[in-house]
């Protein structure tokens, strides 16, 4: 039967669209000219944030490697990685599942992040996304980072609350801004949501993100539940924001 569909709907670039060699399930194949503008993050990255580093041959998971960002900026979870750089086709991918109404673009990027997140992975970890505001919820009609949330949780076989965390005031996009401003801007706008407080208790928890660039909303995600009482946090993200050479 597989076969047989494959036939009809030959496998498409998950970016462009053009057919590709099949690749069986992998949700998530490029074509020739997509795959060379996507900068998955493979080799040194820095143990903090995921963001790649000059490879010295000590290679991506030396947990030592940290950025000079993580070095000067305090960071309340432990580990992070990324699956690639907001950049090129990376970019273009995001920015359609998380304003070009694309969810079913979810399969393929959290396939590339359940790659990345492997080593954050414990078996009694609890997967979280980054949450959204309702009025931003009700526009958007999805929230992005529990669609890969939710696929990265089952394709490690653990926990998945898409509800952990809850914003509980509005915050003003953080495109755009210094980082202080991001810092100031999601202070204290996250919380745990008190339904799952004793559920986490001492339990490592993997929070789960589009794009990170300053680290600004990991930070308020991981600061909320430290003091609720859950275990260490990592983050992992879609996309890592690089800065320009």
């Amino acid at each position: 039967m597989k076969g047989a569909l494959r036939l009809l709907y030959p496998p498409q670039c998950v970016a462009c669209g053009a057919t590709v060699a099949d690749g069986g399930d992998d949700p998530g194949q490029l074509c020739p000219a997509c795959f060379p503008d996507t900068r998955f993050i493979t080799g040194a990255a820095c143990a903090r944030c995921g963001v790649p580093l000059p490879d010295d041959g000590t290679g991506s998971h030396d947990p030592t490697l940290c950025c000079d960002d993580c070095l000067s900026i305090a960071r309340p979870w432990q580990r992070g990685r990324a699956a690639m750089v907001y950049a090129g086709t990376g970019r273009r991918l995001v920015l359609a599942l998380k304003h070009g109404d694309r969810p079913d673009l979810a399969p393929a990027l959290a396939s590339w992040l359940a790659r990345a997140a492997a080593p954050l992975v414990e078996p009694d970890t609890v997967v979280a996304p980054i949450p959204l505001h309702l009025r931003r919820l009700l526009k958007r009609r999805y929230n992005q980072a529990a669609l890969i949330s939710g696929r990265v949780a089952r394709a490690h076989g653990v926990a998945h609350l898409p509800d952990l965390l809850l914003r509980r005031r509005h915050t003003a996009a953080q495109d755009h801004r210094g980082v202080s401003d991001r810092f100031a801007n999601i202070a204290g706008a996250l919380a745990v949501n008190p339904r799952h407080a004793a559920g986490v208790a001492g339990r490592p928890v993997l929070l789960i993100d589009d794009v990170m660039a300053s680290g600004a909303t990991m930070a308020a995600a991981a600061e909320a539940l430290l003091a609720a009482g859950s275990g260490p946090v990592s983050v992992a993200v879609l996309a890592r924001a690089v800065k320009d050479d």
